[in-house]
């Protein structure tokens, strides 16, 4: 028996609901769709379909084996989609959902390498800090850092970023430099990061060896959006904690200075994420290690 075949001539008979159409819309005869219907249910020991001389019925076995018979040759029809086209050049609108700090400081810059190489791909950078549904929302993938919980989704690790607390020179002048996570709580004012979902405020997260403290800010300025972050901590209006690789050339130019460095938040992964009922594109695979090769530099700094 040719089993994909079979496959293919039992969704043509439960959609057309006749085994005559079936076999015109396949180009078989009736006499050879029968067949394969008959091995099938032979093979799997049970009926998918019931026939009389007016209709054609699927059974209860039948219609559980049908959806699945559906998503198996979707795949299939993806599968071989994707290894024709992977001699073609990758072309194409692409959705890329990202968040500001790392569109702007990372992806943006490096853009003109990417539409070198593939000058055929249409990118769209869907630019914020918001959880974006991927589906509903027709974006091929998003860029986020974190633990991710939804198993409908594949995840490509492009890099580890670290944290870092942090102030500007004109904040810290004038005031004692904090020996503790517990000293951001006295007379420090803190620049916080809230949820555009649920509008909480982060805690700032501090490790050392066996200790974690959490640090919940009670005064200053929270912003929902990672650039204005970092430009708010720029600006001198307090501490904040942030991505390493947001602050070393703020560090190495003295705009910034790093404050507890003895302890540690532990930092985050950062994936490129896209759902997996769909096979990767060419395009989406080109985009993908593009960012794997740009993110590399964004890695945790060695300790």
């Amino acid at each position: 028996m040719d089993h994909l075949l079979a496959l293919r001539a039992f969704v043509r008979i439960a959609e057309a609901g006749s085994f005559a159409k079936a076999a015109d819309r396949m180009n078989l005869p009736r006499s050879s769709v029968s067949k394969l219907v008959q091995d099938l249910e032979a093979h799997l020991g049970t009926k998918l379909l019931e026939r009389t001389t007016r209709a054609v019925t699927i059974t209860q076995d039948g219609a559980a084996y049908h959806e699945r018979a559906l998503a198996v040759l979707a795949d299939i029809d993806e599968m071989d989609s994707m290894a024709a086209s992977a001699r073609i050049a990758p072309r194409g609108r692409l959705r890329v959902d990202v968040g500001s700090s790392l569109a702007n400081l990372v992806l943006i810059p490096a853009l003109p390498s990417f539409q070198e190489k593939y000058p055929d791909i249409d990118l769209q950078f869907g630019i914020s800090d918001r959880q974006v549904d991927l589906i509903g929302e027709g974006v091929d993938c998003v860029i986020r850092a974190g633990q991710l919980a939804d198993t409908s989704l594949v995840a490509r690790k492009l890099c580890e970023l670290d944290w870092v607390t942090c102030a500007a020179p004109a904040y810290l002048e004038g005031r004692a430099l904090p020996a503790t996570p517990a000293d951001l709580e006295g007379d420090h004012r803190i620049v916080g990061y809230f949820s555009a979902a649920t509008g909480r405020t982060m805690p700032l997260r501090y490790t050392r060896g066996d200790e974690q403290i959490e640090i919940t800010p009670k005064s200053g300025i929270a912003v929902n959006e990672s650039t204005a972050h970092l430009n708010s901590l720029l600006c001198g209006l307090g501490v904040g904690q942030t991505y390493g690789f947001m602050t070393r050339r703020h560090f190495e130019s003295g705009a910034l200075v790093e404050l507890l460095p003895d302890w540690r938040p532990r930092g985050n992964v950062l994936h490129l994420v896209y759902p997996a009922s769909r096979f990767p594109s060419p395009k989406l695979r080109a985009f993908a290690d593009w960012a794997a090769a740009v993110f590399a530099p964004c890695n945790a700094r060695p300790y």
